[in-house]
């Protein structure tokens, strides 16, 4: 079973920027997506990268904003957040799948990280 480690939130104001980081316990080949949920809402996709990294998939609302990388070799996924807004604020899980998806849900997901929080205020 993978372990997987969210680190890097915080409290930051409006347009600064943070970078996530998600360690899994074990080299793995699945994608690897982060999700967010803000208080009292359905969490949502934010952004994923294939095992190998050659394929990304992100979210309207952050596209241009976010990016999200991969060190295969420090089993490690990236989330480089710019441009940050107040509703961005939510807590930011890493999960990952066995397959890539055309919508990544959270159904779709086999791990889960405990999330961090990000909080961007005005």
């Amino acid at each position: 079973q993978v372990q997987l480690a969210e680190s890097g939130g915080g409290l930051v104001q409006a347009g600064d920027s943070l970078r996530l980081s998600c360690a899994a316990s074990e080299r793995n080949d699945y994608a690897m997506a982060w999700f967010r949920q803000a208080p009292g809402k359905e969490r949502e996709f934010v952004a994923a990268i294939s095992w190998s990294g050659a394929s990304t998939s992100t979210a309207d609302s952050v596209k241009g904003r976010f990016t999200i990388s991969r060190d295969i070799g420090k089993n490690t996924v990236y989330l480089q957040m710019n441009s940050l807004k107040p509703e961005d604020t939510a807590v930011y899980y890493c999960a990952t799948s066995r397959y890539w998806w055309l919508n990544f849900s959270p159904a779709n997901m086999n791990y889960w990280g405990k999330g961090t929080l990000v909080t961007v205020s005005s």
